[in-house]
């Protein structure tokens, strides 16, 4: 049998087969070459995006409960009065590995990645996190790992009814009044790209509700760049500010002008 450590001597006397050194211009070429591959990759992920918006609700009709740091409340609760809803089943409960100090390590590492929710509210978009550990052990993990998200306490079958009973996942719900709707889900690898503002508003079903997305008749767009604000400086239907008009319309016209010359 071999052992770990012969394992590592053995790897350490394979030199690594890197990429040839090249001069600047070849390095540039390279570059420019993958860069092409690289834009169509976005554009397939902005048509798929589009797509999303497409798809098909469910109505969910079922009463759900959770707890939460004011008591108990329901699914419609968690939207705060916004639109969309964002959930992300987090495995912190007895049974998961590093119960009780710790979540679960991937669950972990995903609400390390999560960016600013000020960003998310500004368009009308709410994230939370749910597990089944009690609202205190909730609140002293998220005390011991440094983390603010709105986080409830599963206490009925809405794990299960939402695929996320087993393995984590998350749900992306719309509220039209007091009706609400399933309208996405994502696990697995899927769930590795989340933590970000704009991928997380590309799976919600209005999107990134920006003037150049593919979306349909009637959804919200506001000017592309326009609604961005320092995280502590967002007001409710505020106009943009004149400046940063400025700014991002040069940005853009930056941005248009280096993607046409690097067009195959």
């Amino acid at each position: 049998m071999t052992t770990s450590a012969e394992n590592g001597r053995r790897s350490a006397q394979i030199a690594m087969q890197t990429p040839p050194v090249v001069s600047p211009q070849a390095w540039e070429q390279a570059r420019n070459e993958l860069l092409v591959k690289e834009k169509a990759q976005t554009r397939a992920r902005d048509a798929l995006a589009a797509e999303r918006r497409r798809m098909p609700w469910m109505a969910v009709d079922k009463t759900y409960a959770f707890e939460g740091p004011a008591g108990r409340v329901s699914l419609l609760d968690l939207f705060e009065g916004r639109r969309q809803l964002i959930v992300y089943r987090a495995f912190f409960e007895p049974g998961v590995f590093g119960w009780p100090d710790h979540a679960c390590r991937g669950c972990s590492m995903v609400a390390d990645q999560v960016a600013h929710l000020a960003h998310l509210n500004a368009r009308d978009t709410t994230l939370v996190f749910i597990s089944r550990a009690s609202q205190a052990d909730i609140e002293r993990l998220k005390a011991k790992m440094g983390w603010d998200i709105p986080w409830f306490t599963i206490t009925d079958g809405f794990d299960a009814d939402f695929g996320v009973d087993e393995w984590h996942g998350t749900n992306v719900f719309y509220r039209d009044g007091d009706r609400v709707f399933r309208t996405y889900f994502i696990n697995n690898r899927g769930d590795e790209q989340m933590g970000n503002t704009w991928n997380y508003l590309d799976i919600t079903p209005l999107g990134r509700q920006e003037v150049w997305e593919d979306s349909p008749e009637g959804y919200p767009q506001t000017p592309t760049y326009k609604w961005w604000n320092w995280h502590d400086t967002y007001v409710a239907d505020a106009e943009p500010d004149k400046k940063w008009v400025e700014v991002s319309d040069a940005g853009e016209a930056a941005f248009r002008e280096q993607s046409a010359s690097t067009k195959p």
